[in-house]
């Protein structure tokens, strides 16, 4: 397994956000954590990258306990955070931004070759400032400036966040390609329909507890799932 989480426990003060939290992602796959908006997701992988201290619980990434370590171990332990927002550099341009994210690879000059051919718009917009782009295009440098470090494991957080429909499509359909390129992914994710569309596994997160875990497609027909985040269009949306 790359990741193991066992009943993780931690917040803000003395406000409890993750609830004794158990999951684990294997090798090879896309994982998917949904949930309302305020359920905790965010707040988990601050805890699994170090950047918000654990109250409790383990947290175990490629066999090493990472609890606490600082954040740019996580990096060294070949697994990135793509944050929610994107968070790029917007004053930078796009080569500089994805240069950033290869920091620590001593390959990144090819690394950066091997992204642009993989998102030639990228290439097309390589000396625009990042903060000029769309929200698809900036998502696109921010995928590629994890990709830059040259990670095994790559934890995404809201990625189809504030973007037109026909680009949340194109952006999962690069999410699938990276799984193609041999790198597993956790997702975590408020659209239902377009993470567990393109998910092998699943968790459902409510109030800071997992209430549901299973095969993705599975979940993407369970009632439960259709009526608490897909809403009363989600048969003729996925039809």
């Amino acid at each position: 397994m790359l990741l193991q989480v066992r009943n993780l426990r931690c917040g803000y003060g003395s406000l409890e956000i993750v609830k004794g939290i158990s999951l684990h992602v294997c090798a090879g796959e896309i994982v998917t954590l949904v949930g309302a908006n305020g359920a905790g997701k965010t707040s988990l992988l601050r805890a699994i990258t170090g950047l918000l201290p654990p109250w409790s619980g383990e947290i175990v990434v490629q066999g090493r306990h990472t609890r606490g370590l600082p954040p740019w171990k996580g990096v060294s332990n070949s697994m990135v955070l793509v944050p929610e927002g994107r968070q790029l550099f917007a004053d930078m341009t796009v080569w500089e931004n994805l240069l950033i994210g290869g920091y620590h690879n001593p390959d990144r000059l090819m690394a950066m070759e091997e992204i642009l051919t993989q998102f030639p718009r990228l290439r097309e917009r390589s000396q625009q400032l990042a903060g000029t782009l769309s929200g698809g295009e900036q998502q696109m440098v921010a995928l590629g400036r994890a990709l830059a470090a040259k990670p095994r494991f790559i934890l995404l957080d809201e990625p189809s966040m504030g973007l037109a429909p026909l680009m949340v499509q194109e952006v999962f359909s690069v999410i699938r390609k990276l799984k193609d390129l041999g790198v597993t992914i956790f997702l975590v994710e408020q659209n239902a329909i377009a993470a567990l569309g393109i998910a092998d596994r699943a968790y459902v997160m409510e109030t800071g507890e997992i209430i549901l875990e299973g095969d993705a497609r599975d979940l993407l027909h369970n009632p439960e799932v259709r009526r608490a985040y897909l809403g009363k269009g989600y048969k003729e949306i996925w039809e």
